[in-house]
């Protein structure tokens, strides 16, 4: 079966990005995108195909996205497609039978439409909502042409079921945990996260600023043409003004598995996060998480594997001074844990829902 993968941009590498570079290592898939300036390690340039270039400011940018692949139509070259992002299920007026691997329905568009209203100046708000609006109904048409949605967490699931009135398969991401390891304790702690508003990253400065004992390393790009690019600047300038904290941006998937292995731990402060996927990296190299007890972090992260905190500067300094005593004592149950997620389980999934759905849509024709 020749499977075909469409994924919204790789312009900074996330948890999506790795797992459209996990299907289509498993199904031997090529991937439909329109930005491919920044690609995971495993997916190899031949493997990728750009529908052509879209704006870089915000907003222009989604909007590019979705006629992008509202237009495209390779359909006559293969037998299944699974969709990954929040706009690249467009191409579902073309293509079927289709596989929707949902991370989250459009947060701006839903759960988190509220928030991002507030930051956008009053002048520019009647604007947003009429934007917000457009593409909301062009999701919600889009969402009804697809045979099958899966998603990557319950908390997930809960979304599809809420906005979309869908019901969905949940897999969840998975981690080579083969390809992780504990090399030691070193003195600093981790942070892997897109330079979000989202992710809360400045509670981590905060919590940092007030322990020069302890050292913090954020890993993160920043995506081109979002709404992210103001609050990265607001992070680099706190960070540039402490010593103990040091911002690495995007790095390679070689450079972030070695500072996993040697950190003593990571920290994790998303808002409602989708799934998460770096407490299981982090899990998977023998370390311990600090993670805020909402969204997707319930699912991975126990409390034998690290500390659940709320989300303020006191209970985080309290987790790092506590867990920075004995990091290693978490190794052999955080491995296990992050055995449960390993990627033969992912893929014998992946493979499974594939034909199911192709052979549901073959009957039904």
């Amino acid at each position: 079966m020749k499977v075909a993968i469409f994924h919204d941009y790789f312009s900074t590498i996330g948890g999506g990005e790795k797992v459209v570079s996990n299907i289509a290592e498993c199904l031997g898939a090529v991937v439909y995108t329109t930005d491919t300036s920044v690609l995971p390690d495993d997916l190899h340039q031949n493997q990728v195909f750009s529908l052509g270039r879209i704006p870089h400011k915000p907003f222009f940018r989604q909007m590019g996205s979705l006629i992008r692949f509202s237009m495209s139509d390779v359909s006559s070259k293969y037998d299944m497609f699974i969709f990954s992002g929040n706009w690249a299920h467009h191409a579902s007026l073309h293509h079927s039978p289709s596989i929707f691997y949902c991370h989250t329905p459009v947060r701006v568009l839903y759960d988190q439409f509220p928030v991002f209203k507030n930051r956008i100046p009053k002048s520019l708000r009647p604007g947003f909502v009429v934007w917000s609006s457009f593409m909301r109904s062009m999701d919600q048409r889009s969402i009804k042409r697809i045979n099958k949605i899966v998603t990557n967490s319950k908390n997930t699931y809960k979304r599809v079921l809420k906005y979309y009135n869908r019901d969905s398969s949940i897999i969840y991401p998975p981690i080579k945990t083969k390809e992780y390891y504990c090399a030691g304790y070193e003195d600093y702690w981790l942070s892997v996260n897109r330079i979000y508003p989202e992710k809360r990253i400045e509670l981590q400065i905060n919590a940092f600023a007030k322990m020069p004992d302890q050292k913090l390393v954020i890993v993160g790009g920043v995506g081109t043409g979002d709404h992210a690019a103001p609050y990265a600047g607001k992070i680099y300038r706190m960070a540039s003004d402490i010593d103990n904290i040091q911002i690495l941006g995007q790095i390679s998937d070689k450079e972030l598995k070695d500072l996993y292995s040697r950190c003593q731990g990571l920290i994790c402060t998303a808002v409602d996060e989708d799934f998460g996927i770096t407490p299981l990296e982090a899990m998977a190299s023998g370390k311990p998480v600090i993670a805020v007890k909402e969204g997707g972090f319930l699912e991975t992260v126990t409390s034998e594997c690290g500390r659940f905190i709320q989300p303020n500067v006191k209970e985080i300094i309290t987790a790092v001074k506590t867990l920075s005593k004995e990091p290693e004592n978490y190794c052999q149950i955080c491995k296990a844990r992050a055995d449960l997620f390993d990627i033969r389980f992912f893929n014998e999934r992946i493979k499974t829902v594939v034909l199911e759905t192709y052979e549901e849509w073959s009957d039904s024709v």
